[in-house]
């Protein structure tokens, strides 16, 4: 199955390890433009936790089902986890680009992988802890791991931060731990603005606001200022959320 041509501009797909906070800038990402974007629902077998509903976190299935869906080349992307299966599928991705919106996914490593594989023309970006060690508080906090599930989630997020640092990502992202976090949303419209180059790697457009309006001309434009001065040979940019 071949994805239908993208109308509204390149998917913006974000990893990082389980606990980091993607939720939480998706989230506001989504209440700052909520006509702009749309969420890729994805399949899991897992069982949904306390105010997940079906249909918006994900599409709870049951095993059968997810193979069913395997079996029919419906996913882009799929992965296990914890002994739960996981993926995007085509459809999911389709629905939000057919109403003219850019499509956010969110992944794991090898659904990294696998989207890079593809003809989506992507931006990557990818959302780390400051430390192992707050990463792990972070688990904790939830109240909904057991402890071989966070040794697991540890090992995975070791992993993940591993392969961002081969370069691989358009943009990384430091996520803290200030409770102001209106300076989330700059920075993913700053991610928006990262565009491969054939020579140095990843360049930035000093004009954000034409930039916009040419790659997502339905994203309102960024306020003046907002994109700091960069390094246009680095191979990658990092952002710490203080």
């Amino acid at each position: 199955m071949s994805i239908s041509p993208i109308v509204s501009g390149p998917p913006l797909v974000i990893s990082g390890p389980s606990g980091v906070g993607k939720s939480t800038l998706l989230k506001r990402l989504f209440a700052k433009y909520p006509s702009s974007f749309g969420f890729s629902v994805s399949h899991t077998t897992r069982g949904p936790r306390p105010g997940e509903a079906n249909g918006v976190a994900y599409n709870f299935v049951s095993a059968e089902e997810f193979a069913g869906l395997l079996e029919a080349n419906a996913f882009i992307e799929h992965t296990q986890f914890a002994g739960n299966s996981y993926g995007t599928s085509f459809a999911a991705v389709e629905t939000v680009q057919k109403v003219g919106r850019i499509c956010v996914l969110d992944v794991e490593m090898s659904g990294v992988r696998a989207i890079k594989g593809t003809s989506l023309g992507a931006k990557f970006v990818f959302v780390r802890p400051p430390s192992i060690a707050d990463l792990e508080r972070r688990l904790r906090g939830r109240g909904t791991e057991t402890e071989e599930t966070i040794a697991k989630r540890l090992g995975a997020a070791q992993a993940e931060m591993d392969y961002a640092d081969t370069g691989v990502h358009d943009v990384i992202i430091v996520n803290g731990e200030s409770e102001d976090k209106a300076f989330e949303l700059r920075i993913l419209q700053m991610c928006m603005t990262a565009t491969p180059s054939l020579t140095s790697g990843i360049s930035f457009c000093s004009d954000l606001d034409a930039f916009v309006r040419a790659t997502w001309p339905q994203v309102a434009a960024a306020p003046a200022g907002s994109l700091p001065a960069t390094d246009k040979k680095a191979k990658k940019w990092s952002c710490t959320i203080l």
